[in-house]
């Protein structure tokens, strides 16, 4: 993965608004010829840059590469509006913490200016009612340590990216909890992506996405880890929780014949639990691997899929069937174009079976918000207009997606896959 060397930003600091921890970041000084320093000693907001530094005009950073910008705010969710903009004109994609993608291509004609705005949720580790969660180290303590810091971090991406402010404003809404594994969470570099990363630019300021997911995760290892307890410790009426497990649970068949029945029941403990804190549930089947028999996908999840749909009727949650709409999806390509849903690298050397492209989890993170549309939820109208149906059998064309990459990569692939593991 590429280090980014943080630097103290050039900024400015509004006077506080009435709400006490709202703020405003201004890039440069609009009453000056020159950009404005920010207090001595202070490190509440900060850059890092990707290759060269932007250029820091008045009023305006814009640079030829991404930077991010990273401002100091307690757990809790926020409403960004950027005003985007700069002296060229610019295509900006924003993401936010460990690359959820918020803002795709905003354009902005030369010496203009775009205010837009999403929401994004900052957590920390601490579960209410004492404990903590039980990271990995070293990789959510150092790769993804930006997913559980008091910061709220902004990649700003694209064709000459210009941003000339930011306001941040906390914000109370329902809450939208992802947790699942690889194929879920928020992965930290480039070459992959998930579902969970993609769906929050597809759900309007109604509702905010929070992923707790993590690679190599389980129903069992979550619960150990103390992932469900975090949420459950959180979530209040007219949340929902979004779980999705199978592909490392049925690892366990081969030392305990009661695994899959276990797994079942683990999720619809934790469905109940939440429904009894007045929140909804909904229970995604796994995604289907790319497996190919005589142009036709064949399961590799034995009956796990058919134990999550056991669990959805058991415990009245709502029920995503991605396993069977993975399946659809990937065919609907064929088995070699489908290969751009999981390929890594463009000759693709380093696909592997499991883990998505951004085009794949994108893909996935249609089918899921198109669900979510339809499931008559309470959340059910943040989904964006855009992404409100979508037919599997009828898929995007690769030609017509593009989300410019982070500039950071991953150097070992995500847990989960056993057929490749080790450095890319």
């Amino acid at each position: 993965m590429r280090h980014l060397l943080w630097a103290v930003a050039i900024a400015t600091v509004s006077p506080t608004p009435a709400n006490a921890r709202a703020q405003r970041i201004v890039f440069g000084d609009p009453a000056h010829t020159v950009p404005a320093h920010p207090a001595r000693g202070s490190d509440s907001v900060r850059f890092s840059f990707a290759g060269e530094m932007p250029r820091i005009e008045k009023g305006d950073v814009q640079g030829a590469r991404p930077f991010f910008v990273s401002i100091e705010e307690a757990p809790g969710t926020y409403r960004v509006a950027v005003t985007l903009g700069g002296s060229l004109a610019s295509d900006t994609t924003v993401k936010a913490e460990l690359r959820r993608l918020m803002l795709l291509d905003v354009g902005v004609p030369a010496e203009g200016r775009r205010t837009v705005d999403f929401l994004v949720n900052v957590r920390t580790p601490e579960i209410v009612g004492g404990g903590s969660v039980q990271l990995k180290a070293p990789r959510e303590t150092t790769a993804e340590a930006v997913a559980w810091d008091r910061r709220l971090t902004l990649e700003f991406n694209g064709r000459d990216p210009a941003v000339r402010d930011i306001t941040i404003t906390p914000v109370s809404v329902p809450v939208i909890y992802l947790l699942g594994d690889s194929t879920v969470c928020d992965q930290s570099g480039e070459p992959y992506a998930s579902w969970g990363q993609m769906l929050t630019a597809m759900i309007g300021p109604e509702a905010v996405v929070a992923n707790h997911g993590e690679s190599g995760e389980s129903v069992a290892a979550s619960n150990d880890r103390g992932r469900f307890a975090k949420i459950l410790g959180e979530i209040r009426p007219g949340d929902l929780f979004v779980v999705q497990f199978g592909h490392n649970d049925m690892k366990d068949k081969a030392k305990d014949p009661q695994a899959a029945l276990k797994y079942r029941d683990g999720l619809v403990a934790w469905a109940r639990a939440v429904q009894a804190r007045g929140a909804r549930a909904v229970i995604v089947t796994p995604m289907n691997r790319h497996s190919f028999v005589a142009g036709h996908v064949v399961n590799t999840l034995e009956d796990y899929p058919e134990m999550a749909r056991e669990a959805a009727r058991i415990s009245g949650a709502r029920l995503i069937d991605l396993n069977a709409q993975s399946k659809t999806l990937y065919e609907a390509f064929g088995e070699q174009p489908s290969l751009a849903l999981f390929k890594h690298d463009a000759d693709g050397s380093n696909a592997d079976t499991t883990h998505h492209s951004p085009f794949g989890a994108w893909e996935l993170a249609r089918i899921v918000a198109s669900d979510l549309a339809g499931a008559g939820l309470p959340v059910s109208a943040a989904v964006k207009p855009a992404f409100r149906s979508f037919d599997p059998a009828h898929p995007d064309a690769l030609a017509d997606f593009h989300v410019p990459p982070s500039p950071n990569r991953l150097i070992m692939r995500p847990l989960g896959d056993d057929a490749h593991k080790g450095p890319l």
